[in-house]
């Protein structure tokens, strides 16, 4: 059955893959605890600690620049989607609106559904990272984070927080739900930071 779902990445493959991954055919969804349905007109993405807290609207997200991104998605359960194609607002462009206390080293991403997970400002402020709301041309579903999650292509995609809905800038590394439960602190895939601390 394994064998149906996923590959053993070739060696054409080896820099796009990192050590320990399988290619998938499909998407598989992964998912702690419920998945929750939110309705793009009540959505609200709330940024706040060391920052001007701010509130986002659906329509004053979808006002923002709008990019088609083609990325790599690594999951830490061992499995990688190539070319996985996605439309959102570039993290940069979405920092245009948000002013920072210089303080600030550190993010907590909020979901609703009470998920969280942490970054660095040095991982979060990278020019590929994007909050996506559209995958393969089609409104992001639920089961895979919809109707917004970030995408941070370089790290394991539990940093990729589905249902995001909040930035809370920190002046330290906290740690959020999966860290606090043995996963890494950072997740580099290429570096198979997979669990237990840093």
């Amino acid at each position: 059955m394994a064998g149906k779902f996923f590959t053993k990445p070739g060696s054409e493959y080896g820099d796009r893959v990192p050590k320990g991954q399988h290619l998938t055919n499909g998407f598989p969804v992964l998912t702690y605890g419920g998945t929750p349905h939110v309705d793009r007109d009540t959505w609200q993405f709330r940024v706040w600690g060391l920052a001007k807290e701010t509130t986002f609207s659906w329509a004053e997200l979808m006002a923002m620049p709008q990019t088609d991104f083609t990325a790599d998605f690594h999951c830490v359960t061992t499995w990688s989607k190539l070319d996985v194609q996605w439309t959102g607002v570039k993290v940069v462009d979405f920092m245009k609106h948000v002013e920072v206390d210089p303080a600030a080293v550190h993010i907590m991403e909020h979901c609703y559904g009470d998920y969280t997970t942490n970054i660095s400002m040095d991982d979060f402020l990278r020019e590929e990272n994007f909050f996506a709301h559209t995958v393969f041309g089609e409104p992001l579903p639920p089961d895979h984070g919809g109707p917004l999650r970030l995408v941070v292509p370089h790290l394991y995609a539990w940093k990729s927080a589905k249902w995001i809905n909040g930035l809370e800038f920190l002046s330290k590394e906290e740690l959020g739900f999966w860290e606090r439960n043995g996963y890494h602190h950072r997740g580099d895939p290429w570096k198979e930071e997979r669990y237990s601390g840093r």
